[in-house]
């Protein structure tokens, strides 16, 4: 299993756009072989950050769904990226 998570940087003005747009994204990833679970959100504190969660069952799943990344629009708008990917290799119940 594999998790994708950090944060974005947009313009603030511009965050509930890029979201809204990304919402055939979500839905494709989350309907995606392997995809236990994928979310873009917009932070509750500071107002040009979008918080990104991914997991999936395996590196081969993800590389499938990812494809070609995102559109042009969509990296244009992107000011910074913090984002990694992390392997797992247990889970436990909390």
């Amino acid at each position: 299993m594999l998790i994708i998570a950090g944060s974005l940087q947009v313009e603030p003005a511009a965050r509930d756009a890029y979201l809204s747009d990304c919402s055939d994204v979500i839905a494709q990833a989350r309907a995606a072989a392997g995809c236990l679970d994928f979310l873009l959100a917009a932070d509750p504190v500071e107002p040009g950050r979008i918080h990104v969660y991914e997991r999936w069952e395996s590196p081969e799943q993800l590389a499938a769904f990812r494809g070609s990344g995102p559109s042009d629009v969509q990296t244009t708008a992107i000011l910074d990226v913090d984002v990694h990917r992390y392997l797992i290799s247990g889970v436990e119940a909390p």
